[in-house]
């Protein structure tokens, strides 16, 4: 054969070959590429809302009128703030949703929960903390809205318009916090046990006739059997009998100054490798004394926001 079209066709050959495996391997390349590509421009965003400009809620108080406040379930969630581009953490920084997840959403601010199922946070904190999403952990999850932040108005008003924004959009995984009223204490509480019998953690009550405010305030307040809140790590107690080389404690200080050691809720794996110094744990109480210590303290996670 002349050398010449010898050369010739394993050229042709080498050409279609790579064709084909281009071919067969772009799909792959560009599912892969759109969630990058999203990754990319979401990180380049700014958040509009950081911790201290969104509303926090405060420990509801017995004796309280219910009949001022709208009610709704409590979810056990990641807060997002959406700015109309992007997802971003109390903290500021962004969550990297799927490009097919956010395609659609209203270009307008939004603040609410993603969320998985009751149950199931830690799933969910690991879906939404990867700074390139996996499509297949994000298929669960809703975005659930309850304000509408620097809207006008009082929150009956924007619950409103929330349903009416939701509806709107006609995204299955865009949903309206359900807002309902009830007549007395005694009401709240048996909603409060259906709503803990079922798996869930509690009641958001906010105020009916609020204003959009930031900060921590009572016009919106949390109801639960167990309250939780957030304290630093600054030192460690060393264990004792089953316990001995490994964490006994952890000595722990909140926002208020008040300094406390817990001491319960670890497992094994956690008190051989315990939270470092600085950073940042959730607990759960059931209440607190006279000095403002959390009375039946127990450990739930280290905060792994990003």
């Amino acid at each position: 054969m002349n050398p010449s079209k010898s050369l010739l066709s394993i050229a042709i050959a080498s050409t279609l070959f790579s064709a084909l495996f281009s071919t067969q391997s772009v799909a792959t390349q560009e599912h892969t590429e759109q969630n990058a590509n999203q990754v990319n421009s979401t990180q380049q965003s700014t958040s509009l809302l950081k911790s201290s400009e969104v509303l926090l809620a405060k420990i509801y108080q017995p004796g309280t009128d219910v009949t001022q406040f709208l009610v709704s379930e409590k979810f056990d969630g990641v807060r997002a703030v959406w700015d109309g581009k992007a997802f971003h953490s109390r903290a500021g920084n962004v969550i990297n949703a799927p490009a097919w997840f956010i395609k659609g959403l209203p270009k307008m601010p939004l603040d609410g929960e993603l969320w998985l199922a009751r149950g199931k946070f830690e799933a969910l904190s690991g879906a939404v903390r990867k700074d390139l999403p996996v499509d297949e952990e994000w298929r669960g999850i809703s975005y659930l809205v309850y304000e509408l932040p620097e809207a006008s108005g009082t929150f009956q008003a924007r619950a409103k318009r929330i349903t009416e924004i939701v509806k709107l959009a006609n995204i299955p995984h865009l949903k309206a916090v359900t807002q309902f009223k009830v007549n007395d204490e005694a009401a709240l509480n048996a909603k409060l046990k259906q709503i803990v019998a079922l798996g869930g953690e509690g009641l958001m009550l906010h105020k009916a006739d609020a204003t959009y405010v930031t900060g921590r305030s009572d016009v919106l307040v949390k109801l639960k059997l167990r309250y939780d809140a957030e304290a630093t790590v600054v030192a460690y107690t060393a264990g004792r009998g089953k316990n001995t080389g490994k964490l006994g404690a952890l000595e722990v200080l909140t926002a208020d100054g008040i300094r406390f050691k817990l001491g319960t809720g670890f497992t094994d794996a956690e008190r051989a490798n315990p939270p470092k110094i600085g950073s940042v744990v959730t607990y759960s109480y059931l209440d607190k004394t006279k000095l403002g210590k959390p009375k039946f303290a127990s450990f739930i996670r280290v905060r792994t926001e990003k």
